[in-house]
């Protein structure tokens, strides 16, 4: 018998909203799932990539996975990973640090023998390389087979790549597929193999709702998969209809219901009922002890009516309207790297051409499409953002970022994190701006830059040591 955590989607070293609690809160759903892993004596760690939210961490995110990985080593059990779209580098993976340390294990074709069971690895895939797709695996002698992969595969929400392909493309036959990628936990039997997703360990966007968590799963003559469920910061969802003549008091009052406290609060307005400004929300959330709050006003506006701009909203108001021009994959995840990502100035001419290379060397023509924008594009929220990310391309990247791959993904990476375009804007454009100078300034600049950062916040190396 082997029994393994299955776990993926980590995003070490996301900042969402900005807020350093964030960053700490990814660390920490990934320490405990450590913790769970040595207290419950599994006989390995398996990771389903993204291990961290960008192929750039920063020292610290580097640190503190250091940490986790050697409570893990002290306890004998393996960590088994391999590379995700989000972290995805075009030479040396982090991954592979952490192994020349001891501390980690890059599955690939050859076997890695954990009890009766083989584990192999396939790090992320982009769909330009897909055609032809060839897998050879090296032959094991072990009762159980296992491939733990990263992408978007049917027959789930989102999936674009079926996986009898990888079937048919290995010697090997599998009992079953550990994914990473959606955040969504699911599991289906394909063919006679399970196919699974440990779904993410921390929430990167407002879509994701569900309880955060991870796989155990057991191979023991037939494989069993059972779901196990992390503590991690809430969310409060507030969602709410307004009615005729009801306005920014009601839904006030309606956010007084709950307990927000060091809680992220989540407003989803509809119905018919008086315009509500934001902004006025989200300071009575905050006043009450929210850590962020995000109000969403999904009621169509006629384009005559003026919107109402607040500080903390300007950079949400310009990805709207790039998301509008239409511009294609490749345009905009280029447009993200120059305005609205955590690149040092220096470093961002030289980041720009890396990224232009990996687009000419993948060959889609699919990426320099432009953008097919519905009608009711503008109002597709969380919906549309779900298929990108990193946005977050890719990921799901609430505050912007680049990926390395910007190939679309559901949550996760998606998955239409919170801030990007389409979800959680507190404007929308086609309609003249105001700014409202009563509103308190959002002063913070672009995610990891440390002018931004309180001292005070910031993980110190010292907390890993």
């Amino acid at each position: 018998m082997t029994r393994v955590i299955h776990t993926g989607d980590t995003h070490l070293g996301y900042r969402q909203y900005h807020r350093p609690e964030r960053k700490r809160d990814y660390l920490d759903a990934f320490r405990q799932v450590v913790d769970d892993a040595v207290a419950d004596d599994v006989d390995a760690v398996v990771h389903a990539g993204d291990l961290f939210h960008d192929r750039r961490p920063t020292l610290d995110d580097i640190m503190g996975t250091l940490s986790v990985l050697r409570t893990l080593d002290d306890a004998d059990v393996p960590f088994l990973a391999i590379v995700g779209n989000h972290e995805g580098k075009r030479d040396a993976q982090w991954l592979d640090l952490f192994e020349s340390l001891g501390l980690a294990t890059r599955l690939g074709p050859e076997p890695v023998a954990v009890g009766d069971t083989a584990f192999y690895g396939l790090d992320f895939v982009p769909r330009s390389r897909r055609e032809g797709f060839e897998m050879d695996c090296d032959a094991h002698d072990r009762d159980h087979a296992a491939l733990v992969t990263h992408g978007l595969f049917e027959p789930f929400d989102f999936g674009e790549w079926d996986p009898r392909e990888i079937f048919d493309a290995a010697d090997v036959e599998f009992d079953a597929l550990l994914l990473g990628d959606n955040h969504h936990a699911d599991t289906a039997e394909v063919d006679g193999t399970w196919v699974t997703y440990c779904g993410s360990t921390e929430r990167t966007s407002t879509t994701e709702r569900a309880e955060r968590g991870y796989n155990l799963v057991t191979f023991d003559g037939d494989v069993d998969i059972r779901r196990r469920g992390l503590d991690t910061r809430e969310f409060v969802f507030v969602d709410l209809e307004l009615g005729e003549g009801e306005g920014v008091e009601r839904v006030r009052q309606r956010v007084d219901e709950y307990d927000i406290e060091d809680a992220v609060v989540v407003v989803t307005i509809d119905g018919e009922g008086e315009p509500v400004t934001p902004a006025a929300v989200e300071e009575f959330a905050l006043e009450r002890g929210a850590l962020v709050a995000r109000v969403t006003d999904r009621r169509e506006t006629p384009e005559e009516t003026e919107r109402e701009v607040t500080f903390a909203d300007p950079d949400d108001a310009v990805r709207e309207r790039v998301r509008e021009l239409g511009l294609s994959s490749a345009a905009r995840s280029l447009d993200e790297t120059v305005r609205a990502s955590k690149i040092a100035d220096s470093n961002v001419a030289e980041e720009v051409e890396s990224q232009v290379a990996d687009l000419v060397e993948a060959g889609d023509p699919a990426e320099f499409a432009a953008a097919d924008l519905g009608p009711d594009e503008s109002d597709a929220g969380d919906e549309s953002d779900e298929r990108s990310d990193g946005g977050s391309g890719r990921s799901s990247d609430d505050e912007g970022e680049s990926t390395a791959d910007p190939e679309p993904t559901a949550d996760s990476d998606s998955a239409g994190a919170d801030g990007e375009p389409g979800e959680d804007a507190s404007a929308e454009t086609g309609a003249s701006a105001e700014v409202d100078v009563s509103a308190e300034t959002d002063t913070s600049t672009k995610e990891g830059e440390p002018p931004d950062e309180d001292p005070e916040d910031q993980a110190t190396m010292g907390e890993y040591l």
